[in-house]
Parts: C-alpha cells; structure tokens; sequence
C-alpha cells in the first residue's frame, strides 16, 4: 500500500510542491544574505560624512498624517537627512515618495526639511517613489545620480542600499533608528520578502512597478 501511494500522482504534486517551497526558501534564504553582508559595512552616523561629499542624500517615504505632519517614522528619517545636509555631506536632499490625491508624502517631507532650515532650493521631489526599488531607481535614471547617501531605519536601509549599488551607484546609508515603532514586526516580516523581490527587479534592472503606466 505504501509503495502504491509512493508511484501515486497525489504523491507526486506533493513532492513538486514541497520541492518548489524548499527552492523559494532557498531563494529567500540566499538575497537576504546577500543584501545585508553586501551592505552592513556601509551604514555609518552622520559624523562620518561631515569630510566627504555626495552628488545627494535620499530620503525614503514613509507615511503622512491626516494634518500633513510625518508620522514619527518619517520625521526621523528627515532630521537625519537635514544633519546630513547641514554637515555638508550633499547639496542636495532628493524627498522620495508616492502620492494619491491629496495625500502628497515628498511635498510633507519638503516642508519638514524646510521647517528644520533647509533651503527649498536644495530639495529635489520625487513623487514617483512609491516604493524602495522606484526610489532608487529614480535617484539614478531620473536625478542622475552618481553618489548618495540613504536614509531610513536600519532595517529596510540594506535593501535600498543593495538595490543602490546594484543600479550602478556608489551608496552609503544612515540609520535614522531614535526610538520603537509601532508594527515594527509586520514592518520586520514584510521587509524579507521584499528584499528577495527588489534583489530581483535590481538583477534585471526592471523599470519600477507602475511605471509603464505612468
């Protein structure tokens, strides 16, 4: 009986099944590593760039209150990126993120740095950011970017530093970590997956998702 259900079809999809799961694992397993060994060596404080000069620094969207103030997760990631400016680290700081209506992430993030006394002149607004990849991305092929320098919190800054380079630019990066988030372990989880998926997009260097329509 259990020879016959060895040389069954049912036992043969299972083993398909169970072998394409172990491969996606295996896949998963490998662009994680990769991403973050490739990258960890790369993230510094802000101090660090005070004697060195970038073609920009990117700052990563994240989302915006009802009031058009950023959530504590986008402010912080803001203040890092006026320190940088205001140690000299770029002359420009390139606001990345997605829009829908009236809801505008790079116009709240413009007026933030604003606030913190970075000139208008010297913000660039990418409002086709809507999400890592796009954002590196435009950062190259729309901004013509060389060299930047990335910020976000710790764990999403490997993949956009991985997706960086793998685009053809010098990347360096700055954890804006100044406290706990809420959901940060759906933030953790999800950030897995989507660094396998961008690893991707970046070997290919694939137009970002949307693009085609916009």
């Amino acid at each position: 009986m259990k020879t016959e259900f060895l040389h069954s079809p049912v036992f043969r999809a299972i083993a398909v099944v169970l072998a394409v799961l172990a491969a996606m694992l295996v896949v998963v397993a490998v662009t994680n590593a990769y991403t973050i060994l490739s990258t960890r060596d790369d993230v510094h404080r802000v101090s660090y760039y005070a004697d060195d000069h970038y073609n920009g620094i990117v700052v990563l969207g994240a989302s915006v209150l009802p009031d058009g103030t950023p959530s504590d997760i986008l402010a912080d990631r803001l203040e890092v990126a006026c320190d940088l400016y205001e140690v000299g680290a770029a002359d420009c700081i390139i606001v990345s993120g997605g829009t829908q209506g009236a809801y505008n992430e790079p116009e709240a993030m413009r007026d933030y740095c604003m606030q913190m006394g970075v000139p208008a002149s010297a913000i660039l607004l990418d409002t086709n950011g809507y999400d890592t990849y796009a954002s590196m991305y435009n950062a190259r092929y729309e901004f013509d970017m060389d060299s930047v320098i990335v910020v976000t919190q710790a764990y999403h800054l490997y993949r956009a530093l991985a997706t960086a380079k793998g685009l053809g630019m010098e990347a360096y990066g700055v954890a804006a970590d100044k406290g706990n988030y809420d959901d940060q372990a759906s933030y953790s989880v999800r950030e897995v997956f989507s660094r396998t998926v961008d690893c991707i997009m970046t070997l290919f260097k694939m137009p970002p998702r949307g693009a085609a329509a916009a």
